[in-house]
């Protein structure tokens, strides 16, 4: 059943499931949450399905991470970070993926120096530039936030090694899902997923 959110929660009501590493740095960074983020990182947190449509540039893919971020620092100051994969993101934009790599790495290394934590949350992209190095390297150390295209997702699925590394995985978010919504990658993306959560231990 769907169900829309009608009410915001308001900055503290946030932070207070932060952990203070994230909390200290967010409010270092940006102040304030933004209007799709009071509504939606709270329900993420709390492991519901959520849909975000909000415009360009209102933090609505911050808003799915700060949630998995929260959780994969929680385990890695607690020695808890398995050598697996926790958060899943598709994207069907290249260039996007490579952003999002860079735009993750900043924040992470900034929380370990500042907290001298020293288990790192390790964030890999997979799409059909990725070298066969770097393929082998996901296979025998995955990553704990894996960054891929829906083309890349279905072939990895195929390959009985790699695959079982998803299907432990706690977020799966999907980003500018306009985009595939009315043509056949989309099609393909929803096969994947639905391959892939039927195969999971715990789903997302």
């Amino acid at each position: 059943m769907i169900e829309y959110a009608t009410e915001q929660y308001g900055n503290e009501d946030i932070y207070d499931i932060l952990v203070p590493e994230i909390e200290t740095w967010f409010r270092d960074t940006f102040g304030s949450f933004t209007a799709c983020q009071r509504y939606a990182v709270k329900e993420i947190h709390d492991g519901k399905n959520t849909l975000i449509s909000s415009p360009t540039g209102s933090g609505k893919t911050l808003s799915a991470f700060l949630a998995a971020i929260n959780e994969l620092l929680l385990l890695a100051k607690r020695g808890e970070l398995e050598d697996k994969i926790y958060v899943l993101y598709v994207s069907p934009l290249k260039a996007l993926n490579n952003d999002i790599e860079r735009n993750l790495q900043k924040p992470l290394r900034e929380l370990y120096e500042a907290n001298d934590i020293q288990d790192d949350i390790r964030v890999g992209v997979r799409t059909g530039d990725t070298s066969q190095k770097e393929r082998q390297e996901h296979t025998r150390n995955p990553p704990h936030i894996y960054i891929t295209t829906p083309e890349s997702l279905a072939i990895v699925l195929n390959s009985p090694k790699f695959s079982r590394s998803l299907e432990e995985a706690r977020y799966i978010i999907v980003d500018e899902i306009h985009s595939l919504a009315d043509n056949k990658r989309g099609v393909h993306l929803s096969l994947s997923l639905e391959r892939l959560v039927h195969r999971m231990q715990n789903e997302p």
